[in-house]
C-alpha cells in the first residue's frame, strides 16, 4: 500500500508511482477496491443522509442495471440533473463504472441555458429531479421541448429539440406520463444475475483512458464550452493531491460548491473517496446548516471559496460549534491553534480550472501549516508534480524568471479535450494549453496576475461578459450594454453592468432588466449593479470601438460609490 501521509513533494521531479492508485484507475477499480479495503467506512454524509461505502457500491450497482436495461453503455453521455448529495453521487457512480460519461448540469441554469447545454453535450438520457427551490425543473424541460407533454415513458423520446435525448429517469416522483420517475427510491433490490453479470462485464471493459467526465464551464465568449476529462487522471490527480495535503482515511471533507463545478467534484468528492475518506456536503449554502454538519461530521477540512470563513463565523451558532476536528483547508480560523498558520496572510493558496482537473499549482501539508517566508507571501503554491509550466510572452516566447506573462500548462491532469472541439482548436502544436492566466514563477513558487482577458471570477465561478452582455442587450428598452468584474474582497468580483436605455424612465428599464435577467440567467451571472448611462458619454476608440478599459474604470467608479 502506498504511505497516503508522504505525497510527492511539490516541485519535486515525477514520479509517476507517488500517485498511482492501489487498483485500476477507473471508477470501477475504486468500488472494487473500497470493497475489499474499507467497506465500512463513511463514503457521503449530508445532513438528512449518511452512506458507507459498501451502500454506495450496491445503490449503484442497483441503479446502473437499470440505466443498462435502457440501452446505456460506454460512451453514452448521461446528464445529471440533481443538488449536492447522496443521490448525485450513487448517479456519478452508476454512470461511470461502466464507461458511460457523466454529464453534470448546474442546478442555477435557467431554461434558456439548459436546452443550450442539453443540446450542445448531446445527452441521450437525463436523470433530474423536479425541482429544486426555487426552480421548477420539470416546467423547463416542458417549455424547452413541447413535444414532453404528449409522450409516453418508457417509450424512447424522439425530440426535434433534443435529437439524441431518449430518456428522462427523475429521482424523485411527480406525476407524469411522458418520464419515468421515482428511480431514486427502487435502489434496495440486487440487479437480476443476468443483468450483474452483464454489469460485471462492462466495468472490465473501461480502462483509465476512457473519458469519465463532460462538465461545463463558462468560455471567454460564452459559448458553451464542454471540459472532457478520463478515467485515469482524474481519479490519479485526487489521489496526487490527496496525498499532497495530507488528506487520509479518516478525514472528511466538507463542500458547499456544486458538484457540476471541479472544484466540487475532482477536488473535494474525489480527493475524499481517492482515499477512503468521507465526503460532506449539503444541498445549498446555509451557515447554520454547515455549523450543524461540520461539528456533527466532525468535518478535518474544509474546501471553499476563500471567504467561507466570514460567512460562517458571521452566525450567531459559530461561537457554540465544535470545531475541534478542523485541521485542513481554507477555513484558517476555525481550526485549532496547533493547525492554523501562525500568519494566515502567508498561508498557501493553489490555481486551477476546470481544463485542470483542479489545481495544477499546490502546495504540501508543510507549506499549509508553516507558511513561507515573507518573500513568498501570496504565493499560489509550486508546480503539481507531473504537471510542467511555461509562462511566454504576447508572441509566445518564454520569459525569464520573475517576469509575467501567460500561463501554458502540460501534464497528466490536463483534460482529454473540449467536447466538439477540434484539438488543434484547444492545444498548440507542442501539446500546450493556453490558460488565459497570467503569472510568474521565482524560485520555485508560483505568483498569479490575473486574467488575460475579461472573464469574471466571482466567489468561485465564472462568467462570461459577452454572455451577460447579449442577455441585457436582448431586453425590450435596453440599448448597449457592457458588463465587467469589479474586485471585492470577500466575493473576488463583482458582475457589474453599465447600460444604457431605449426610453425616457431609465429606472423603470433597469428594474425590469433585473427582473427578465432572473429568468434568463444563473444567479451568480445576474449582475450585483447596473448603472445606466447616457449614450453619448459611451467612449469609443479611433477603431470606432468601445473604450471599454475607459468603461471599466466608470463602472468600478460607480460600484465603489455605492456597494455593499
Amino acid at each position: 500500500m502506498t504511505d497516503l501521509a508522504a505525497g510527492p513533494a511539490a516541485g519535486a521531479p515525477w514520479d509517476a508511482s507517488a500517485c498511482r492508485p492501489d487498483h485500476p484507475a477507473t471508477v470501477a477499480g475504486l468500488l472494487r477496491h473500497a470493497m475489499t479495503h474499507h467497506p465500512d467506512n463513511l463514503a457521503v454524509a449530508t445532513p438528512d443522509e449518511r452512506l458507507t461505502y459498501a451502500e454506495l457500491d450496491r445503490r449503484s450497482t442497483a441503479l446502473v442495471a437499470r440505466l443498462v436495461t435502457l440501452g446505456v453503455g460506454k460512451g453514452s453521455r448521461v446528464a445529471t440533473l440533481l443538488p449536492n448529495g447522496v443521490g448525485w453521487v450513487v448517479a456519478w457512480a452508476a454512470i461511470t463504472r461502466i464507461g458511460a460519461i457523466s454529464t453534470p448540469v448546474n442546478t442555477f441554469y435557467k431554461t434558456p441555458e439548459l436546452a443550450t447545454m442539453l443540446r450542445h453535450a448531446d445527452v441521450g438520457v437525463l436523470i433530474a429531479t423536479s425541482g429544486l427551490e426555487p426552480h421548477d425543473y420539470v416546467g423547463r424541460l416542458l417549455d424547452i421541448a413541447p413535444g414532453l407533454a404528449s409522450a409516453t415513458a418508457p417509450t424512447p423520446l424522439l425530440l426535434p429539440e433534443f435529437p439524441q435525448l431518449r430518456q428522462i429517469l427523475f429521482w424523485d416522483d411527480p406525476d407524469l406520463g411522458w418520464a419515468t420517475t421515482g428511480i431514486g427510491t427502487r435502489l434496495d433490490e440486487p440487479p437480476a444475475a443476468d443483468v450483474a453479470r452483464i454489469v460485471t462485464g462492462m466495468e472490465d471493459d473501461v480502462t483509465p483512458a476512457d473519458p469519465m467526465l463532460i462538465t461545463y464551464t463558462s468560455g471567454s465568449t460564452g459559448d458553451p464550452k464542454g471540459v472532457v476529462h478520463g478515467n485515469g487522471p482524474l481519479l490519479r490527480h485526487a489521489r496526487n493531491l490527496a496525498a499532497m495535503s495530507g488528506i487520509g482515511p479518516t478525514d472528511r471533507i466538507w463542500t458547499p460548491m456544486p458538484l457540476c463545478w471541479v472544484g466540487g467534484f475532482a477536488f473535494t468528492l474525489l480527493r475524499a473517496l481517492s482515499v477512503g475518506g468521507a465526503f460532506v456536503t449539503q444541498e445549498r449554502m446555509d451557515a447554520g446548516v454547515a455549523l450543524d454538519l461540520l461539528e456533527a461530521e466532525r468535518v478535518s477540512c474544509v474546501s471553499a471559496w476563500p471567504s467561507i470563513g466570514g460567512t460562517l463565523m458571521a452566525h450567531p451558532d459559530y461561537a457554540s460549534t465544535d470545531l475541534s476536528a478542523l485541521r485542513l483547508g481554507t477555513f484558517y480560523e476555525g481550526r485549532s491553534p496547533e493547525h492554523r498558520p501562525a500568519d494566515p496572510g502567508l498561508g498557501v493558496t493553489s490555481l486551477g480550472m476546470s481544463e485542470t482537473g483542479g489545481p495544477h499549482t499546490f502546495w504540501t501539508l508543510e507549506d499549509d501549516l508553516h507558511g513561507t517566508t515573507e518573500p513568498y507571501r501570496g504565493t499560489f503554491g509550486r508546480e503539481v508534480p507531473g504537471v510542467s509550466h511555461r509562462i511566454v510572452d504576447v508572441e509566445g516566447n518564454d520569459v525569464d524568471q520573475g517576469v509575467t506573462g501567460e500561463i501554458l500548462v502540460r501534464g497528466y491532469s490536463v483534460m482529454l479535450g473540449l467536447h466538439k472541439r477540434e484539438r488543434s482548436e484547444v492545444f498548440d502544436a507542442d501539446g500546450w494549453l493556453h490558460t488565459g492566466d497570467r503569472g510568474h514563477f521565482r524560485d520555485g513558487w508560483f505568483f498569479f496576475a490575473g486574467r488575460q482577458g475579461d472573464l469574471i471570477k466571482t466567489k468561485g465561478a465564472n462568467v462570461a461578459p459577452s454572455e451577460v452582455e447579449k442577455a441585457i442587450m436582448a431586453q425590450d428598452g435596453i440599448g448597449l450594454a457592457f458588463v465587467f468584474g469589479v474586485d471585492h474582497p470577500d466575493r473576488g468580483q463583482d458582475v457589474v453592468a453599465l447600460v444604457t436605455a431605449d426610453r425616457d424612465d431609465v429606472e423603470g428599464a433597469v428594474d425590469d432588466l433585473q427582473a427578465a435577467l432572473r429568468e434568463e440567467l444563473s444567479s451568480y451571472k445576474l449582475p450585483r449593479h447596473v448603472f445606466p448611462i447616457e449614450a453619448v458619454d459611451v467612449p469609443y476608440l479611433t477603431s470606432q470601438k468601445p473604450d471599454r478599459r475607459s468603461l471599466a474604470r466608470l463602472a468600478t467608479d460607480l460600484a465603489a460609490a455605492g456597494t455593499d
